[in-house]
């Protein structure tokens, strides 16, 4: 399986520019950021660099996402059904190759 990269952010870009107004304009998300909600039960909101998108870890994750909920999330912004202590290690991981 090859991985959408150009489709996958374009349709990335889509929830982020928004559909929602739970996601757009949030103050506390800095410019070059997004808030992502992770878990599989309980979601918890993270704020991350942009960047992490195109790591092929992260889109891993987003491949996931994407099969479970298409590109309309529930929650309205991004939603990655994954356990939140995985999702905490992988942040870190690509914080500390920054």
């Amino acid at each position: 399986m090859g991985i959408r990269l150009p489709s996958m952010i374009h349709n990335v870009k889509h929830i982020i520019k928004g559909k929602s107004l739970n996601c757009r304009n949030q103050p506390d998300v800095p410019k070059g950021h997004v808030a992502i909600y992770v878990g599989e039960m309980q979601r918890k909101r993270f704020v991350v660099p942009i960047s992490y998108l195109s790591h092929p870890s992260f889109q891993d994750l987003l491949n996931r996402a994407e099969e479970e909920f298409g590109f309309d999330p529930p929650m309205g912004c991004l939603t990655i059904p994954c356990r939140e202590e995985a999702f905490i290690h992988l942040a870190s991981r690509l914080q500390a190759s920054s």
